[in-house]
């Protein structure tokens, strides 16, 4: 820019603000939903053995020793039983492990894995 001449006079460019305010404020109230809880179910047959099956306990669902051996008795005693409760997702997946763990190699009748599935739980 030049120096104004002696007629010129300089003018200052405005400023310009701007200021903003929220439409509308947080529901304080906004509680986070959970998302429903599965059981993954075992169920009890004679082509596995219990040392199977206290394994997969153990390396599936990360069970101490003592867990996966009275989870085992809760499944040869009542015919089934929830070994894991979870969110959906984590309890198909631990299903699917279950069942991709394959047939009882200490049995020869063994032709496939335990059975599995998963249900939904009771919302508390």
């Amino acid at each position: 820019m030049s120096e104004p001449d002696e007629g010129e006079v300089a003018v200052a460019e405005p400023i310009v603000t701007t200021q903003t305010t929220p439409k509308g404020k947080a529901d304080a109230t906004t509680k986070t939903r959970r998302q429903p809880p599965y059981h993954v179910i075992i169920l009890n047959d004679e082509e596995h053995t219990f040392e199977y099956v206290i394994e997969l306990m153990v390396k599936v669902f990360g069970h101490s020793l003592t867990i996966a051996e009275g989870l085992t008795w809760r499944v040869h005693n009542s015919g089934r039983a929830v070994v894991l409760t979870a969110h959906k997702e984590l309890a198909e997946l631990k299903c699917e492990q279950v069942l991709s763990y394959g047939p009882d190699p200490r049995m020869s009748i063994s032709k496939g894995p335990i059975g599995c599935y998963i249900e939904p739980a009771p919302a508390d």
